[in-house]
């Protein structure tokens, strides 16, 4: 337990002197594309907040940082781009099916000319770092060294429930679109424990919400972004469609995902998670 407080805490301080440091930069009220932009500090401020104090830990745990599930000579490998085709492939089938039911449909282009490539590759960049910040926090470090004590599976448990719970900070989010999100972090820890490392889980997680904010332009984890290439629009009950929490508020996610556990137990049957040993 101390040394995830001390990870936590380091993580706090660096993401609080990234913020006095983002000052410099933003005003205090921001609106238009300062306000993606800030966005975007923010998460990359929030990432750096969960990286950096891992080197701090494997240095004092006489450890390689690469031990938390983010081998370096990885980044960016098969694994990763694999993980990508599987997150698009899957928000892509969860809307097909939606729109199979007639409660979703997808509209007109809203966007048009470069702004299609500009906002594509911005949502790229930006979810690209969430995914990392988020796999990394609640399925690296802190994983890793819970489960020194309980096990990969009830770590796994823990922190798939807090991955889900801060997603209720969200404007649009309730408790059946944290729960989504609760059972997308236990099925990304999966992916961890078969594949051996995060970067399977991390181009899922970036392709699963550019889908989602970008490509569909549906909403979030309750969040409803602009820069979005279509106009979709649900017409259907929330237990279908998601409301305003969007698709991983409808039953329909929670189906897709125990069909992805299932393709993916078979896919890769072998663990290859290397054991903590404390």
């Amino acid at each position: 337990m101390g040394r995830l407080l001390l990870y936590l805490g380091t993580g706090f301080a660096v993401f609080y002197l990234m913020l006095l440091l983002g000052t410099m930069f933003f005003a205090d009220t921001v609106s238009g594309p300062a306000a993606l932009w800030q966005d975007l500090y923010q998460e990359v401020a929030l990432l750096l907040g969960a990286v950096l104090p891992a080197f701090l830990m494997g240095h004092l745990e006489e450890r390689s940082v690469d031990d938390y599930g983010l081998p370096r000579r990885q980044a960016f490998g098969k694994m990763f781009w694999v993980g990508t085709i599987w997150g698009l492939v899957a928000i892509t089938v969860l809307l097909v099916a939606m729109r199979g039911a007639h409660i979703l449909y997808f509209g007109h282009f809203a966007l048009h000319g470069a702004r299609i490539l500009t906002f594509a590759a911005f949502w790229g960049v930006f979810y690209l770092v969430v995914g990392l910040f988020e796999d990394f926090l609640f399925r690296g470090y802190m994983l890793f060294t819970l489960a020194q004590s309980t096990g990969f599976w009830p770590a796994a448990v823990i922190l798939s429930c807090a991955f889900g719970a801060v997603h209720l900070r969200n404007p649009g989010e309730g408790w059946v679109g944290a729960l989504g999100a609760a059972a997308i972090g236990f099925f990304l820890c999966l992916t961890l424990r078969r594949i051996g490392t995060l970067w399977f889980a991390i181009g899922f997680h970036a392709a699963w919400d550019w889908g989602e904010t970008y490509l569909y332009a549906v909403p979030n984890s309750g969040t409803y972004e602009p820069g979005h290439l279509l106009s979709t629009t649900f017409n259907g009950p929330p237990w279908l469609t998601g409301g305003t929490v969007g698709p991983e508020g409808s039953v329909l996610c929670f189906v897709l995902l125990a069909l992805l556990w299932v393709i993916f137990d078979r896919v890769y049957p072998q663990a290859r998670y290397k054991e903590p040993v404390s």
